[in-house]
């Protein structure tokens, strides 16, 4: 049996994300490592429970402290040696950097490196990057100058994301595919006919600037004064500390003038998806192929998403919902209002977007594409 480890950050992007390659990987019989920085033992359980082995390692998610840095990597060239895989497939900007060095000076065969969208450092802001993401985003290019020529493959979820990172900033590679998504398991996600009376919008994302939260909470304000029976559902965390997070203030202002209904961090998000008419995505940050959105669509729901990287890949223009320009309020109004004043559009977008998902976001489909560029 050959041996693959999976190197990812933290262990909720393994069970979230990974459960079904992990599955796949292991009935194709290989022998599957999955790394993570902050395992528990109950994390390391649920990983354990899907038959794969969970291995630990140290590094910070962000940050610029170089000595640490090359003091993990020696760490991962360690545990490379030591597992002695025939292929390393790594996600994410830090383990796909540090972990394809490591695994270079360590022999690994083959070394895959799949980066799901360009993150933070690549995402444009309407007032302009500050300086030190500027410097962050110039070290990182620096390192991924040094690091994605040493890969055998680069994998991208979506055509822009090489554009914008290889081709603008001549990095090298041996080779690089486009995945399209990591897709879904569609049998965790019941198709439904959405329910349109009262014509109702949800948003799924943390409470962040870049997600598109501000804009969907003014349109929803706006909206509310003209049609006052339409509802607003916000799902996810907040992140106070973050610069770009909702405050807490705002967010009881939207809720104590019944302008949003918030239940916060759930667990049953399909179940709120089915019981709202229109998903919204206003994201302008540099996602790979957004998952919520694909969530959406599984289960039948028109999207309104913005004309960036990622989020253009879920929807075809005015056949399953609509491509609004990112940072524009009145374009989302003028979205949303189109369902409201026609709710049978409502439906018949929404069957689209379960038919574009059935094609483009099945999961089964997309890990044996996975399989066949990890063998070749």
């Amino acid at each position: 049996m050959r041996k693959i480890i999976l190197l990812n950050n933290i262990s909720q992007n393994i069970l979230g994300f990974r459960k079904h390659l992990i599955k796949f990987l292991i009935a194709h019989n290989y022998i599957v490592y999955a790394m993570a920085t902050d395992y528990t033992d109950k994390t390391k359980q649920k990983v354990i429970d899907l038959g794969a082995i969970p291995v630990d390692y140290s590094f910070a998610r962000g940050g610029l402290n170089p000595f640490a840095d090359l003091k993990n990597m020696k760490q991962l060239e360690k545990i490379f040696k030591d597992i002695h895989p025939d292929i390393l497939l790594s996600s994410f900007s830090k383990p796909v950097i540090f972990g394809t060095l490591a695994a270079k000076k360590a022999k690994v065969p083959k070394i895959i490196a799949m980066l799901e969208g360009l993150g933070y450092t690549f995402t444009e802001h309407p007032n302009g990057q500050s300086l030190k993401t500027k410097i962050i985003k110039y070290i990182q290019i620096f390192l991924y100058k040094i690091a994605l020529p040493k890969a055998d493959t680069i994998i991208f979820l979506n055509p822009d994301d090489p554009k914008d990172l290889l081709e603008k900033y001549h990095i090298k590679t041996k080779k690089q595919e486009i995945l399209g998504a990591i897709g879904l398991n569609l049998n965790d996600y019941k198709y439904s006919p959405p329910p349109t009376d009262p014509i109702s919008f949800i948003f799924i994302a943390r409470l962040l600037r870049e997600k598109g939260i501000f804009e969907f909470l003014q349109a929803a304000e706006k909206i509310k004064t003209k049609y006052p029976h339409v509802i607003f559902n916000v799902i996810g965390s907040l992140d106070t500390e973050n610069p770009g997070g909702l405050k807490k203030d705002d967010l009881n202002y939207y809720m104590k003038n019944n302008i949003i209904n918030y239940p916060g961090f759930v667990n049953n998000v399909d179940e709120w998806i089915s019981k709202s008419s229109v998903f919204v995505l206003p994201s302008y940050y540099r996602e790979g192929v957004p998952r919520s959105t694909q969530e959406a669509m599984a289960i039948g729901r028109p999207i309104i998403t913005t004309d960036v990287p990622g989020c253009r890949e879920t929807v075809i223009n005015k056949k399953n919902g609509f491509l609004i320009p990112k940072w524009d309020v009145e374009a989302l109004i003028e979205a949303m209002e189109y369902f409201i004043k026609d709710p049978k559009e409502v439906i018949h977008m929404g069957e689209e977007s379960y038919q574009i998902a059935l094609k483009k976001f099945d999961g089964d489909r997309i890990n044996e594409k996975l399989l066949s560029i990890i063998e070749n």
